[in-house]
């Protein structure tokens, strides 16, 4: 499965990635960063896409996005 990574210390909760997520993927945290905000993270359970949509959004390029790939049946 796909997933992102965060940077709680690098986002400032702008929530534009939010907004472009198909998947509705990305929620915001209940912990500080040194900003003063509640940064976004990924949901537990998540199902990602890994369509990189909330990393070419975000402004302060806080998002990476892994893509895990499909294994070939026979």
């Amino acid at each position: 499965m796909s997933h992102i990574v965060i940077d709680p210390e690098m986002c400032k909760a702008c929530e534009l990635c939010v907004s472009v997520c198909p998947k509705e993927c990305i929620e915001q945290s209940d912990t500080l960063n040194r900003y003063g905000v509640f940064p976004m993270r990924m949901k537990d359970g998540a199902e990602c896409t890994g369509c990189t949509l909330c990393a070419t959004m975000c402004p302060d390029a806080a998002i990476e996005v892994y893509r895990t790939e499909k294994q070939k049946t026979e």
